[in-house]
């Protein structure tokens, strides 16, 4: 390090520790020490005036340089990506600006500047929007499930005149919850290709984001693009994590969320929405926001249980009909799997199917799926659903306010579960 160097690092240290809340004095000798070459240093200084003036342009560009020179990637992008935003609600080229301060003094600035990402680009947003080619009859058993979709949704929809003559609405929302892998998606895409509609699965990952108000924008969008869909089926799978009950939530991004969510569920009341059909999905929903059950909005609650006997019997030959089985009782077995769910009796096979590839391998010479192989393979495969029930019991018990769980209570007593 040259003397020129030190004594400016010097006199910046010596006026930010005269006054720690100077930014300015800060920000000197932030840049001071990433021209020297220590970046970690001067990250931490960018770090600490970040902390008292979030929306500083010099300290955020500052940190995307340092952070970058310091080898941390994500970091660097991260800061890139904020000062872009900033600058771009200010009607600023973050480009021009870095020059502009770079001018002034502040060499950092004049370093090769990262990527920047625009995330606020809607053009640039794609949401997958299929066609859904199944619909209720591919969905075995289940039919109280079938029952309550046909009264909500599909029965008022074919049938207008009626609709109109007993004031039976549309509005609203249906979530369907239960034990995990019992089809609660599988019902929502048939239920898509039952009215002959769009459909747009939404996962976390489609709307949390880390940056401020992003999620927010992405669920606008989500909807928008239901809205130009139309007829859309909308389905949100886990919902207790995206509409969590805000007195459950600590940071102030999660209660914006479930506010955007309340504010676009209460849209679909207004006739340029016509046509969105909104499913959600949960395993906890007890979880879920009160406000995002209230009527108007998730209003209608079904309740998809593991699939009875004759279900499981047709499930059980949809995963066997594409492989070579000889012997095969499947009444028999799925007389065996009471509450297998859905995913547990795909496992099933595919584990007996494995038991038979083994014995091939090993023998040299191909032989069909066996009734043994599924005696075997029940040893190993257990249904996966019972220790939801037994978290769902307490809550059956006593939390069940409005008998929003007296269907749960009903096949639990039925099943000896309580």
């Amino acid at each position: 390090m040259d003397g020129t160097r030190e004594e400016r690092i010097r006199a910046a240290r010596s006026a930010v520790e005269a006054q720690p809340d100077d930014l300015p004095a800060r920000l000197r000798l932030a840049a001071a020490l990433l021209e020297s070459g220590d970046p970690r240093a001067a990250l931490e200084q960018f770090t600490f005036a970040l902390a008292r003036d979030p929306a500083n342009l010099e300290a955020l560009n500052g940190a995307a340089a340092a952070a970058a020179a310091a080898g941390d990637a994500t970091r660097a992008e991260g800061y890139q990506r904020l000062l872009n935003a900033l600058a771009a609600s200010s009607h600023a080229d973050p480009e021009k600006a870095s020059d502009e301060q770079g001018e002034a003094g502040v060499g950092f600035l004049r370093r090769p500047r990262l990527r920047v990402v625009h995330r606020g680009d809607p053009a640039r947003e794609e949401w997958r929007v299929e066609k859904s080619a199944l619909t209720l009859v591919d969905v075995g058993g289940m039919e109280a499930v079938k029952r309550r979709l046909n009264v909500a949704f599909l029965a008022p929809l074919r049938n207008p005149d009626l609709r109109k003559l007993y004031g039976k609405s549309l509005r609203g929302g249906l979530l369907l919850f239960g034990p995990p892998g019992c089809g609660k998606t599988f019902i929502a895409r048939a239920t898509a290709g039952e009215l002959g509609a769009k459909f747009m699965a939404v996962g976390l990952s489609d709307v949390l984001d880390m940056w401020l108000g992003e999620s927010e924008r992405k669920l606008h969008e989500i909807f928008e693009t239901a809205r130009k869909n139309a007829p859309c089926v909308l389905f949100f799978d886990e919902l207790d994590a995206l509409g969590q009950k805000r007195t459950h939530l600590k940071h102030h991004g999660g209660r914006t969320v479930v506010n955007q969510l309340l504010a676009e569920l209460d849209g679909i009341h207004s006739e340029e929405n016509e046509g969105i059909f909104v499913l959600g999905a949960t395993n906890h929903p007890w979880d879920v926001d009160a406000a995002l059950v209230r009527p108007g909005r998730f209003d209608r609650r079904i309740l998809v249980l593991p699939p009875d006997e004759a279900a499981r019997e047709a499930i059980l030959r949809y995963h066997l009909q594409a492989r070579p089985i000889d012997g095969l009782d499947v009444r028999w077995i799925a007389s065996r799997t009471p509450d297998f769910s859905g995913a547990d009796l795909a496992h099933l096979c595919e584990s007996a199917a494995e038991i038979a590839l083994e014995a091939s391998a090993s023998s040299a010479a191909t032989r069909p799926i066996m009734h043994a192989d599924f005696q075997q393979a029940l040893k190993d495969v257990r249904p996966s659903t019972r220790p939801w029930f037994e978290t769902a019991r307490n809550y059956a018990l006593f939390a069940n306010e409005g008998g929003v769980y007296d269907d749960l209570v009903a096949y639990m007593r039925t099943h000896k579960m309580l």
